[in-house]
């Protein structure tokens, strides 16, 4: 691995454990968050209507964009719920970054903006 790939990695590890510890303080259940963690991934059921249709809803649940909009309205609008959900997102998707899982791209699964899955 180069050394600016372990750096990027490095920093998404900080990222997932930065938002972790933020949950933390926010009050909510732990159980909200092993419920929630791994839903993102639900959008992986678009590639059953092939790829460029898998890829646009894999990618809409991982850009950072809707969570931080989520979190930042949250705390706009002091709703504890929102705030832990867009929390958990947010680790999820630095923690797909870290493991070297990018933005999917319209030719299959495994190719990535971060480059080919298990290359």
């Amino acid at each position: 691995m180069k050394p600016l790939d372990l750096a990027i990695r490095l920093e998404w590890a900080i990222v997932a454990v930065a938002a972790v510890v933020f949950y933390g303080s926010v009050g909510v259940s732990w159980w909200l968050f092993g419920l929630l963690i791994l839903a993102p991934d639900l959008s992986m059921l678009g590639y059953l209507a092939g790829p460029r249709v898998g890829a646009a809803a894999y990618n809409a649940l991982h850009v950072l964009i809707f969570p931080l909009l989520l979190a930042f309205a949250g705390g706009i609008f002091g709703n504890t719920m929102a705030t832990a959900i867009a929390l958990v997102w947010i680790v999820h998707i630095a923690i797909d970054r870290a493991l070297g899982y990018g933005l999917k791209l319209s030719t299959g699964f495994q190719d990535t903006h971060l480059g080919r899955i298990g290359s």
